[in-house]
């Protein structure tokens, strides 16, 4: 709900009200009850990110993200690569050294 501001024409009282788009434009100033008030045309607000944030990564496409989970699984060792370098390290410690 936005925030309007108000001037009465006759007394000068400026005041701000709370209230819902949908609702009526008031007409009736609270300092002197005449039906001389006017809505002021705003400045407006900006619009306001409460909480942890918004970042760029958040809305990528499907296919960034296969692309993004292709790329670590090939980051990761297999598992043949994994028994290769476990049997080169056994073949070393099993033979005697000289």
């Amino acid at each position: 709900m936005p925030t309007y501001e108000y001037q009465c024409q006759d007394c000068g009282h400026e005041f701000e009200l709370f209230q819902q788009m949908s609702s009526p434009v008031k007409k009736k100033c609270p300092d002197c009850s005449k039906l001389k008030l006017k809505r002021l045309i705003g400045s407006g607000s900006a619009v306001m990110f409460k909480g942890s944030g918004f970042y760029e990564t958040d809305y990528r496409s499907e296919s960034y993200k296969k692309g993004a989970n292709a790329a670590k699984e090939s980051l990761k060792p297999k598992k043949e690569d994994k028994k290769k370098s476990d049997n080169s390290k056994k073949s070393t410690k099993d033979t005697p050294s000289s």
